[in-house]
């Protein structure tokens, strides 16, 4: 499976991340999308890394975020103030998420079939320097692997 980052929402202190869960076949393959939820608060958000804790599923992405938020609205406590999500990009169907505290920069990296946080243990001094040097090691690995398949 992976992770439809590029259509992930930030809502109420979580990010709904859609993703393909299964094809229906009647006459012809009609997808079907679940979600998943990263939690402002990591490990000790209640819907942290938690797959569809409502249950439903339907048959398009922007379907999918609307009963995540449905389930939200229902059950999450009260809207964060702050949006921990608000700078995040996809680079090679990666999640890149960018947060800045007492004038550091430090970022999560998610890969594009799982949530394991994948980030090094390093500070920058702008956003742009920690986008930058994220895109470098990306590609890097990117070329390196390549490389690989044409040996």
């Amino acid at each position: 499976m992976r992770l439809l980052y590029e259509k992930s929402i930030s809502y109420r202190g979580h990010l709904l991340i859609p993703f393909r869960f299964s094809t229906i076949s009647l006459m012809h393959d009609k997808p079907l999308y679940s979600y998943i939820l990263l939690s402002e608060l990591g490990l000790e958000g209640r819907f942290h890394q938690v797959e569809n804790p409502g249950g439903l599923c339907t048959d398009s992405p922007e379907g999918i975020v609307t009963i995540a938020k449905e389930y939200l609205d229902t059950h999450s406590a009260t809207p964060s103030e702050t949006d921990y999500f608000k700078n995040r990009y996809t680079y090679r169907d990666n999640l890149i998420i960018i947060f800045e505290m007492a004038g550091k920069y430090f970022y999560d990296h998610y890969p594009p079939h799982g949530l394991d946080n994948i980030a090094a243990p390093k500070i920058f001094i702008c956003e742009q320097d920690c986008i930058d040097w994220i895109k470098e090691g990306m590609d890097r690995i990117h070329i390196n692997q390549e490389q690989e398949v044409e040996r």
